[in-house]
């Protein structure tokens, strides 16, 4: 009941795109929501950015997924594309690294879509939230055109 009164908090799309259910998800571990909820975004083009503002608290060298942490200390997982971590970076471009401070819709990663295109890769955008505990999640956009930085697709309180 107390969680009513509590602040809701918004996310912003971290691509353009399609946003699209985690159970739509070709991963297993995303569509299960073994790692927690969210959503996905089919991209319309290769930037992907913060969802919030935040810390950048993990951007491996593969460049394939970063974690954002908010100033309430929830964590956000945007993981780029399946399977993009046997590319070892390559095709895969940091605008930042672990420690940065980001903005919602600041570019983070940009991926090259032709060569995802020449690989056969899908680019599924997953944004998860980490350890969500009881939060209650709501997703605004789900079956919508989104637009990176301005669009809402996930709030939580």
């Amino acid at each position: 009941m107390f969680g009513l009164f509590k602040k809701k908090v918004e996310l912003k799309a971290v691509a353009n795109g399609r946003c699209i259910p985690l159970e739509e998800m070709a991963d297993e571990a995303f569509a299960s929501k073994a790692l927690g909820d969210g959503v996905a975004i089919v991209p319309a083009d290769g930037t992907v950015a913060s969802p919030c503002d935040g810390a950048i608290a993990l951007l491996p060298e593969t460049r394939h997924a970063f974690v954002v942490t908010r100033d309430d200390g929830q964590q956000v997982l945007v993981h780029v594309g399946i399977d993009t971590v046997a590319l070892g970076g390559e095709g895969l471009h940091a605008f930042a690294k672990p420690g940065d401070a980001v903005r919602a819709g600041q570019p983070v990663i940009e991926f090259e879509p032709a060569t995802m295109a020449e690989r056969g890769l899908d680019m599924t955008v997953a944004m998860v939230l980490l350890d969500a505990g009881d939060k209650r999640v709501e997703k605004p956009a789900l079956g919508r055109q989104v637009a990176r930085g301005s669009d809402v697709v996930v709030t939580y309180r």
